[in-house]
């Protein structure tokens, strides 16, 4: 019989298919597993509810639990109550958004949502001389910064 903790275990599997070095717990994304006997539900909630990479994501997750021993169906679905936010970011997808090259949103503590007067730390180089290049990135939750410091461009992922 498949258990709720192999379900959550299989799931750091599922990597978000736009930074592969995360996965979707690291991205808080899983918001609830209920194991029925041999049945595994899981509710989803979407970083972002236009994101292309939904029905991947969905693919992903019920293969990856399909294959767990015990597991005889798997139902994904995607839930926007409550809505996700970028407070619910793991503090260890925080840090492997940086491994990737990408800056982990501020905390809304720091300034709430697209705060223009606060940068992120260069992910590269942890220097807090950086400045906004373009507020639209290559996806509607990521923006355009450049490093003063150590001269490289990256992404940060906005508050949300």
């Amino acid at each position: 019989m498949v258990t709720e903790a192999a379900v959550w275990a299989a799931l750091t599997d599922v990597k978000d298919p736009e930074i592969p070095p995360v996965s979707v717990v690291d991205m808080g994304m899983v918001s609830r597993v209920v194991v029925d006997g041999d049945q595994v539900n899981i509710d989803m909630t979407p970083t972002f509810v236009g994101c292309p990479a939904l029905e991947i994501i969905r693919r992903d997750v019920a293969a990856r639990v399909a294959v767990e021993p015990g597991v005889g169906g798997v139902a994904v679905r995607f839930v926007f109550d409550p809505p996700w936010t970028s407070e619910r970011i793991t503090p260890q997808g925080r840090e492997r958004l940086k491994t990737f090259g990408i800056a982990p949103p501020m905390p809304e503590s720091a300034g709430g949502l697209i705060n223009l007067a606060e940068v992120p730390p260069c992910p590269f180089c942890s220097s807090h001389d950086t400045h906004m290049e373009n507020l639209f990135g290559p996806t509607a939750c990521r923006a355009i910064y450049y490093c003063d410091a150590c001269r490289q461009p990256f992404e940060a992922m906005k508050t949300v």
